[in-house]
């Protein structure tokens, strides 16, 4: 059995994502269903330790997960004139149930902020009641006519913090603080650098008085918004009447927040790491932390070469390692290419000239490189090669963000550094430039196919300055990027 053929990353960038999602036996498309996608068991088993990761970091916060209805009436949408203009694209509608038309229609969940407003209203009456805290794992459906699998599909799986308070700066204070839940994620567990950063009023989630992102950079330089927390204001407390009583005995309208990520941080994972050869991964979000391909030659070699793996690969468990030993009927190569392609950080062969050396080889995934090593020091150095594989892949994807992200001060300049930057070429580059949080010079940026990501919380690149469209003063730079 050969070697699968992956597109290079520098023939044609969004076939080598799709042929490392494929050979990797992450998703294939749902054909039977336009847009969408089977997430298969190697896929899922990421996503589960994405949601493992994050819903710890929520419950520690002091969030409660739930669980609302996938169906909301389209008149809970039509109560935040903002909001449902902002989805009325994307919605899919039920019309018939049950072999009747529906005296109102339903939409299919694009997200719950309407939904869960009704609720805030039945459950929140005093200020006693705050703040309410509320993380919901679910499905939700937002009709694409552009798909790609993992970022952009018409339904995906996510999770959307919900929560309400009795003050604007106890709102501001959560939304802030989920934002760094994601940043945290993203950096120590993801190994995905973020840029932390408050959106532009066209970028902005549909509804929200203020939204905040994190933004990543792909290997083509193109950006990935990983993650979106919003400071709803009073907004949809207004639109759903959620009133409470506040500690004087004054009756107001509670400060909500949003927040949520999406299966998007697979294709992140994806896009951040991996390689011709295949997926990469990060040891903490690895399904698989050490393969161990035992190899023999006769049923003599067998016998002995499988208790050497079974003793190397107890070692390793009993450290803490997810460990899978490949007693597949297949050639050593074709168990080589299936372990680097679904991205597991270190692959330990052992053949009948290691077991009587009482030895075994270890490589890595990121790097290629081996180490021969005695069978009881396999273990712990798998343990030390976990962090060294985290850190590595950070480094490496840190060092892509600052080679690539340049300085410019004119729009011909940003114009320039963008030019001929596509999906499948790459080319990108995270441009910082002072730009005007206004319609017109969000259209200017627009016309190259560019959007404006974020005002990075941080500033790092001098301050302020005038408007590369307008003229006018702006107090810091912005990012100015081609996104997914």
């Amino acid at each position: 059995m050969g070697k699968k053929k992956i597109t290079p990353r520098e023939q044609d960038y969004a076939a080598w994502y799709q042929d490392v999602i494929r050979y990797g036996d992450l998703a294939e498309p749902a054909e039977v269903v336009k847009g969408c996608m089977v997430i298969k068991p190697h896929g899922y088993a990421i996503w589960e330790k994405i949601q493992a990761g994050l819903d710890k970091r929520f419950k520690e916060t002091g969030h409660k997960n739930a669980y609302f209805p996938i169906f909301i009436p389209e008149s809970f949408l039509k109560k935040e004139a903002e909001h449902v203009e902002g989805f009325s694209p994307e919605l899919a509608v039920v019309t018939i149930g049950g072999g009747k038309e529906l005296e109102e229609r339903y939409v299919i969940r694009p997200t719950s902020e309407t939904i869960i407003g009704h609720f805030f209203a039945k459950w929140i009456q005093s200020w006693r009641d705050l703040p309410l805290l509320i993380n919901q794992w679910a499905n939700v459906v937002r009709w694409e006519l552009r798909t790609r699998m993992f970022l952009r599909t018409s339904e995906f799986l996510w999770q959307e913090g919900h929560t309400a308070h009795a003050t604007h700066e106890e709102a501001l204070e959560e939304t802030l603080r989920m934002l760094e839940v994601y940043a945290e994620f993203a950096e120590g567990s993801m190994a995905m650098p973020v840029i932390r950063g408050v959106k532009t009023s066209a970028e902005k989630f549909a509804g929200a008085h203020k939204s905040y992102c994190i933004e990543a950079m792909m290997q083509n330089g193109y950006a990935l918004q990983a993650g979106t927390s919003h400071d709803l204001g009073q907004n949809f407390g207004k639109a759903f009447d959620v009133k409470f009583q506040n500690a004087e005995k004054q009756l107001d309208y509670v400060w909500q927040t949003s927040w949520g990520v999406s299966t998007r941080l697979v294709g992140g994972l994806i896009m951040t790491h991996s390689d011709d050869n295949g997926l990469v991964l990060p040891p903490k979000l690895a399904p698989v932390h050490l393969a161990i391909v035992p190899i023999w030659r006769s049923d003599d070699q067998r016998a002995a070469t499988l208790e050497a793996a079974e003793r190397v690969a107890s070692g390793a468990r009993d450290a803490g390692l997810s460990v899978e030993v490949d007693l597949r009927d297949q050639s050593p190569g074709a168990k080589f290419f299936h372990w680097e392609q679904r991205g597991v950080p270190v692959r330990v062969e052992i053949g009948p000239r290691d077991v009587e050396a009482g030895t075994a080889v270890a490589k890595r995934r990121d790097t290629g490189d081996k180490e021969t090593l005695p069978l009881d020091k396999i273990a712990p150095r798998a343990v030390e090669l976990m962090d060294e594989i985290q850190r590595g892949l950070f480094a490496a994807a840190q060092q892509r963000m600052q080679d690539n992200t340049i300085v410019a001060d004119s729009f011909d300049e940003v114009r320039a550094a963008l030019k001929g930057a596509t999906a499948e070429r790459g080319g990108g580059k995270f441009v910082m430039a002072h730009i005007a949080d206004d319609p017109e010079a969000d259209q200017k940026i627009r016309s190259i196919k560019a959007t404006v990501r974020c005002v990075p919380l941080e500033d790092k690149h001098g301050g302020g300055g005038k408007c590369i469209v307008t003229g006018k003063d702006v107090p810091a730079r912005s990012i100015i990027a081609k996104a997914y």
